[in-house]
């Protein structure tokens, strides 16, 4: 009588604490920009960005004052070491003013996605930060931390975002139907996505990236 071979375990993609047993590290990015974690220190930086109306249009920010934007700092921080999102400022590396935000959101380790999120304040935006920090962000993502997809999601009327992740070389995949609750209703939501073969990624070219 046969006996069936056992059914091999299917391996994490990512072993659990390559996040948790590091520190979050910063990341150089082309242009003069650098991608560190955040600090008590940017709360200001945060408030700003909740009470912009573009990133209000695109996101679904936090509310409240400053005690609100430390204790979401302090979230930041908690959520690298619970191997969840990988957030960082994004900083001008002269001095060390935060123009934007940027992380690898959802993450899933063991099966090797996760998902890029961001935003860009109204003095950086139109500079192509939001281009250069996707590019930096994506090649951590794949070449240090090791997953094997990421996606990058917006709403389909955000037409800047789109450029964003097709200059990055994320391709189109399709749309979510009605995914995303924003200010103004349920949108629909562009889903691009890479792979980690899928080769090097786009040179930086200046772009218009909104707010998203």
């Amino acid at each position: 009588m046969s006996t069936a071979s056992p059914v091999p375990a299917i391996p994490s993609v990512v072993p659990a604490g390559r996040m948790a047993g590091a520190p979050q590290p910063d990341i150089p990015v082309p242009g003069g920009l650098l991608l560190r974690p955040w600090r008590l220190a940017d709360a200001d930086a945060l408030l700003a960005a909740w009470r912009d109306p573009a990133i209000r249009r695109w996101n679904r920010p936090a509310a409240g004052g400053a005690e609100e934007a430390r204790a979401k700092i302090a979230q930041f921080e908690q959520r690298w070491h619970d191997e969840e999102w990988a957030s960082w400022a994004i900083a001008r590396a002269e001095n060390d003013t935060v123009v934007g935000f940027i992380a690898v959101a959802d993450l899933h380790l063991r099966a090797g996605h996760g998902e890029i999120v961001y935003w860009v304040l109204p003095s950086a935006r139109g500079q192509g930060v939001a281009l250069r920090a996707t590019e930096s962000v994506t090649e951590w993502a794949f070449g240090k931390l090791g997953l094997h997809r990421v996606e990058l999601t917006h709403s389909v009327a955000n037409a800047a975002s789109c450029r964003v992740a097709e200059k990055a070389g994320f391709r189109l995949e399709g749309i979510k139907t009605s995914a995303a609750l924003h200010a103004d209703g349920w949108h629909d939501m562009h889903l691009h996505a890479r792979i980690r073969d899928d080769g090097v990624l786009n040179s930086s070219k200046d772009v218009h990236p909104s707010a998203a």
